[in-house]
Protein backbone atom coordinates (compact mmCIF):
# COMPACT_ATOMS: atom_id res chain seq x y z
CA UNK A 1 0.00 0.00 0.00
CA UNK A 2 1.52 3.42 -0.95
CA UNK A 3 2.70 5.83 2.13
CA UNK A 4 -0.32 8.73 0.31
CA UNK A 5 -3.00 5.62 0.37
CA UNK A 6 -2.27 4.78 4.19
CA UNK A 7 -2.13 8.93 4.85
CA UNK A 8 -5.75 9.22 3.58
CA UNK A 9 -6.78 5.85 5.45
CA UNK A 10 -5.36 7.35 8.56
CA UNK A 11 -6.78 10.30 8.59
CA UNK A 12 -3.44 11.93 8.07
CA UNK A 13 -3.70 16.14 7.66
CA UNK A 14 -0.77 17.51 8.96
CA UNK A 15 2.06 14.83 8.41
CA UNK A 16 2.37 14.72 4.70
CA UNK A 17 2.51 18.16 3.98
CA UNK A 18 6.03 18.45 6.78
CA UNK A 19 7.18 14.76 5.80
CA UNK A 20 9.77 15.83 4.14
CA UNK A 21 10.95 18.33 7.11
CA UNK A 22 10.80 15.45 9.43
CA UNK A 23 12.89 12.81 7.26
CA UNK A 24 15.67 15.59 7.54
CA UNK A 25 15.40 16.53 10.94
CA UNK A 26 15.45 12.67 11.33
CA UNK A 27 18.84 12.20 9.30
CA UNK A 28 20.49 15.20 10.94
CA UNK A 29 19.68 13.76 14.46
CA UNK A 30 20.19 10.16 13.36
CA UNK A 31 16.94 8.77 14.92
CA UNK A 32 16.34 4.82 15.36
CA UNK A 33 13.48 3.99 13.44
CA UNK A 34 10.76 3.97 17.42
CA UNK A 35 12.26 7.59 17.72
CA UNK A 36 11.52 8.76 13.80
CA UNK A 37 8.38 7.34 14.38
CA UNK A 38 7.63 9.25 17.21
CA UNK A 39 8.75 12.35 15.79
CA UNK A 40 5.93 11.63 13.04
CA UNK A 41 3.06 11.00 14.88
CA UNK A 42 3.92 14.14 17.27
CA UNK A 43 3.38 16.35 13.98
CA UNK A 44 0.23 14.77 13.07
CA UNK A 45 -1.06 15.25 16.66
CA UNK A 46 0.57 18.90 17.34
CA UNK A 47 -1.45 19.36 14.09
CA UNK A 48 -4.61 17.96 15.23
CA UNK A 49 -4.38 19.57 18.41
CA UNK A 50 -3.79 23.33 17.04
CA UNK A 51 -7.06 22.85 15.24
CA UNK A 52 -9.01 21.70 17.98
CA UNK A 53 -7.79 24.66 20.16
CA UNK A 54 -8.50 27.06 17.97
CA UNK A 55 -12.01 25.54 17.45
CA UNK A 56 -12.60 25.54 21.16
CA UNK A 57 -11.44 29.30 20.80
CA UNK A 58 -13.88 30.21 18.34
CA UNK A 59 -16.71 28.63 20.10
CA UNK A 60 -15.89 30.09 23.37
CA UNK A 61 -16.52 33.60 22.05
CA UNK A 62 -14.38 35.42 24.24
CA UNK A 63 -14.15 39.31 23.48
CA UNK A 64 -10.32 39.72 23.06
CA UNK A 65 -7.84 36.80 23.94
CA UNK A 66 -5.81 37.30 27.30
CA UNK A 67 -3.42 34.96 29.30
CA UNK A 68 -1.79 34.80 32.38
CA UNK A 69 1.72 35.80 30.98
CA UNK A 70 0.29 38.88 30.12
CA UNK A 71 -1.20 39.89 33.26
CA UNK A 72 0.42 42.69 35.02
CA UNK A 73 0.64 41.27 38.72
CA UNK A 74 2.86 44.26 40.00
CA UNK A 75 0.33 46.52 39.57
CA UNK A 76 -2.42 44.17 41.52
CA UNK A 77 -0.68 43.29 45.03
CA UNK A 78 -3.63 42.22 46.35
CA UNK A 79 -3.64 39.09 44.21
CA UNK A 80 -2.18 36.14 45.40
CA UNK A 81 0.07 34.73 42.70
CA UNK A 82 0.14 31.23 44.57
CA UNK A 83 -3.78 31.14 44.28
CA UNK A 84 -3.98 32.23 40.85
CA UNK A 85 -1.12 29.80 40.12
CA UNK A 86 -2.76 27.20 41.64
CA UNK A 87 -6.41 27.64 39.69
CA UNK A 88 -4.41 27.52 36.15
CA UNK A 89 -3.43 24.15 37.14
CA UNK A 90 -7.20 23.95 36.12
CA UNK A 91 -7.74 21.09 39.25
CA UNK A 92 -11.29 23.46 39.78
CA UNK A 93 -12.61 22.48 36.22
CA UNK A 94 -11.71 18.84 37.08
CA UNK A 95 -13.54 19.43 40.79
CA UNK A 96 -16.20 21.31 38.80
CA UNK A 97 -15.57 23.82 41.08
CA UNK A 98 -16.36 27.79 40.55
CA UNK A 99 -13.16 30.87 40.75
CA UNK A 100 -15.64 34.41 41.90
CA UNK A 101 -13.68 37.53 40.89
CA UNK A 102 -14.92 40.40 43.04
CA UNK A 103 -13.11 44.37 42.44
CA UNK A 104 -14.13 47.53 41.13
CA UNK A 105 -13.93 48.40 37.29
CA UNK A 106 -11.09 48.18 35.58
CA UNK A 107 -8.71 46.09 37.61
CA UNK A 108 -8.38 42.87 35.46
CA UNK A 109 -11.31 40.84 36.48
CA UNK A 110 -12.45 39.93 32.78
CA UNK A 111 -8.50 39.31 32.05
CA UNK A 112 -7.91 37.21 34.62
CA UNK A 113 -11.04 34.90 33.52
CA UNK A 114 -10.26 34.61 30.04
CA UNK A 115 -6.70 33.89 30.57
CA UNK A 116 -7.88 31.25 32.97
CA UNK A 117 -10.32 29.90 30.27
CA UNK A 118 -7.71 29.73 27.53
CA UNK A 119 -5.93 27.45 29.96
CA UNK A 120 -8.94 25.45 29.97
CA UNK A 121 -9.29 25.60 26.04
CA UNK A 122 -5.34 24.49 25.86
CA UNK A 123 -5.73 21.59 28.02
CA UNK A 124 -8.69 20.30 25.84
CA UNK A 125 -11.98 21.99 27.87
CA UNK A 126 -15.15 23.17 26.12
CA UNK A 127 -15.63 26.71 27.52
CA UNK A 128 -18.51 29.81 26.99
CA UNK A 129 -17.84 32.97 27.57
CA UNK A 130 -20.99 35.46 28.45
CA UNK A 131 -21.92 38.71 30.13
CA UNK A 132 -24.79 38.47 32.23
CA UNK A 133 -26.58 40.73 30.26
CA UNK A 134 -25.87 38.34 27.46
CA UNK A 135 -26.92 35.18 29.43
CA UNK A 136 -30.33 36.76 30.66
CA UNK A 137 -31.20 37.59 27.02
CA UNK A 138 -30.63 34.30 25.75
CA UNK A 139 -32.32 32.82 28.84
CA UNK A 140 -35.35 34.94 27.87
CA UNK A 141 -35.56 34.34 24.25
CA UNK A 142 -35.33 30.58 25.09
CA UNK A 143 -38.34 30.45 27.32
CA UNK A 144 -40.65 32.88 25.20
CA UNK A 145 -40.14 30.17 22.48
CA UNK A 146 -40.84 26.95 24.79
CA UNK A 147 -37.27 25.55 24.17
CA UNK A 148 -35.78 26.64 27.99
CA UNK A 149 -35.04 23.32 29.07
CA UNK A 150 -32.79 22.80 26.07
CA UNK A 151 -31.04 25.63 26.51
CA UNK A 152 -30.21 25.36 30.30
CA UNK A 153 -29.23 21.69 29.17
CA UNK A 154 -27.06 23.14 26.55
CA UNK A 155 -25.37 25.49 28.79
CA UNK A 156 -24.40 23.27 31.38
CA UNK A 157 -22.37 21.23 28.74
CA UNK A 158 -19.13 23.26 28.81
CA UNK A 159 -16.86 22.07 31.41
CA UNK A 160 -16.51 26.11 31.99
CA UNK A 161 -18.49 28.33 31.93
CA UNK A 162 -17.66 32.38 32.11
CA UNK A 163 -19.82 34.31 33.01
CA UNK A 164 -19.13 38.38 33.28
CA UNK A 165 -20.38 41.70 34.53
CA UNK A 166 -22.91 40.49 37.40
CA UNK A 167 -23.88 43.82 39.09
CA UNK A 168 -23.80 45.91 36.40
CA UNK A 169 -27.17 46.07 35.65
CA UNK A 170 -29.42 44.87 38.20
CA UNK A 171 -32.11 41.84 37.75
CA UNK A 172 -35.53 41.76 37.86
CA UNK A 173 -37.20 38.63 40.18
CA UNK A 174 -37.85 37.07 36.81
CA UNK A 175 -34.68 37.33 35.98
CA UNK A 176 -33.16 36.31 38.61
CA UNK A 177 -34.63 32.69 38.65
CA UNK A 178 -33.69 32.08 35.48
CA UNK A 179 -29.97 32.79 36.72
CA UNK A 180 -30.62 30.33 39.34
CA UNK A 181 -32.20 27.46 37.52
CA UNK A 182 -28.72 28.04 35.68
CA UNK A 183 -26.90 27.82 38.29
CA UNK A 184 -28.62 25.14 39.88
CA UNK A 185 -28.39 23.27 36.57
CA UNK A 186 -24.25 23.56 36.65
CA UNK A 187 -24.24 22.92 40.97
CA UNK A 188 -21.53 20.16 41.50
CA UNK A 189 -21.23 19.27 37.25
CA UNK A 190 -19.28 21.67 35.95
CA UNK A 191 -16.88 24.59 36.75
CA UNK A 192 -17.99 28.36 36.79
CA UNK A 193 -15.84 31.66 36.68
CA UNK A 194 -18.02 34.63 37.44
CA UNK A 195 -16.65 38.39 37.58
CA UNK A 196 -18.77 41.02 39.85
CA UNK A 197 -18.07 45.04 40.75
CA UNK A 198 -20.44 44.04 43.48
CA UNK A 199 -19.28 42.95 47.14
CA UNK A 200 -22.04 39.71 48.01
CA UNK A 201 -23.72 41.25 50.55
CA UNK A 202 -24.90 43.69 48.13
CA UNK A 203 -26.28 40.60 45.39
CA UNK A 204 -29.55 41.14 47.06
CA UNK A 205 -30.25 44.55 45.07
CA UNK A 206 -28.32 42.92 42.13
CA UNK A 207 -30.75 39.71 41.53
CA UNK A 208 -33.45 41.78 42.69
CA UNK A 209 -34.65 39.84 45.91
CA UNK A 210 -32.03 38.29 49.44
CA UNK A 211 -33.68 35.34 49.34
CA UNK A 212 -32.87 34.38 45.91
CA UNK A 213 -29.31 36.08 45.35
CA UNK A 214 -28.85 33.71 49.16
CA UNK A 215 -29.74 30.97 47.17
CA UNK A 216 -27.62 31.64 44.31
CA UNK A 217 -24.78 32.25 46.96
CA UNK A 218 -25.39 29.03 48.56
CA UNK A 219 -24.61 26.75 45.75
CA UNK A 220 -21.57 29.10 43.92
CA UNK A 221 -19.63 29.67 47.50
CA UNK A 222 -20.07 26.13 48.34
CA UNK A 223 -17.10 24.96 46.53
CA UNK A 224 -15.23 28.19 45.60
CA UNK A 225 -12.21 30.24 45.21
CA UNK A 226 -12.90 33.89 45.78
CA UNK A 227 -10.16 36.77 44.69
CA UNK A 228 -10.93 40.13 46.00
CA UNK A 229 -8.75 42.69 43.59
CA UNK A 230 -8.63 45.95 45.49
CA UNK A 231 -6.07 48.20 43.10
CA UNK A 232 -6.44 50.77 40.79
CA UNK A 233 -8.19 50.30 37.26
CA UNK A 234 -5.84 49.74 34.63
CA UNK A 235 -7.53 52.36 32.08
CA UNK A 236 -7.35 54.82 34.82
CA UNK A 237 -3.56 54.33 35.37
CA UNK A 238 -3.02 54.75 31.64
CA UNK A 239 -4.94 57.87 31.52
CA UNK A 240 -2.37 58.95 34.19
CA UNK A 241 0.46 57.84 32.50
CA UNK A 242 -0.99 60.01 29.57
CA UNK A 243 -1.17 63.30 31.85
CA UNK A 244 -5.01 63.33 31.53
CA UNK A 245 -5.37 62.31 35.47
CA UNK A 246 -3.39 63.58 37.84
CA UNK A 247 -4.50 62.44 41.72
CA UNK A 248 -5.97 58.94 42.29
CA UNK A 249 -9.87 58.97 42.78
CA UNK A 250 -11.17 58.84 46.36
CA UNK A 251 -13.15 56.14 47.17
CA UNK A 252 -17.11 56.26 45.98
CA UNK A 253 -15.99 58.29 43.15
CA UNK A 254 -17.18 57.67 39.70
CA UNK A 255 -15.11 55.72 37.18
CA UNK A 256 -14.77 58.11 34.40
CA UNK A 257 -14.17 55.46 31.70
CA UNK A 258 -16.99 53.59 32.74
CA UNK A 259 -19.63 55.23 34.66
CA UNK A 260 -19.72 52.71 37.38
CA UNK A 261 -18.52 53.95 41.05
CA UNK A 262 -15.75 52.28 43.06
CA UNK A 263 -16.07 50.67 46.08
CA UNK A 264 -14.37 51.23 49.40
CA UNK A 265 -11.65 48.36 49.66
CA UNK A 266 -12.58 48.27 52.63
CA UNK A 267 -16.03 47.53 52.60
CA UNK A 268 -14.88 44.83 50.13
CA UNK A 269 -12.50 43.12 51.69
CA UNK A 270 -15.24 42.77 54.52
CA UNK A 271 -18.66 41.67 52.55
CA UNK A 272 -16.93 39.16 50.05
CA UNK A 273 -14.49 37.49 52.43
Amino acid sequence: MQLEQLFERLKFDYLPDQLEAVCEQAAKRKLDYPDFLAQALETEWAGRNRKGIDSRMQQAKFPAVKTLEAFEFDFQPSIDRQVVRNLAGLAFVERAENVIFLGPPGVGKTHLAVALGVKAIEAGHRVEFQTLDQLMGRLKKAREENRLDRTLKQLTYPKLLIVDEIGYLPLTRDEASLFFRLINRRYERAAMILTSNKSFADWGEVFGEQVIATAILDRLLHHATTINIKGESYRLKEKRRAGLLKTNPPAGAEDPETGSTEHNPKEEDTDAA
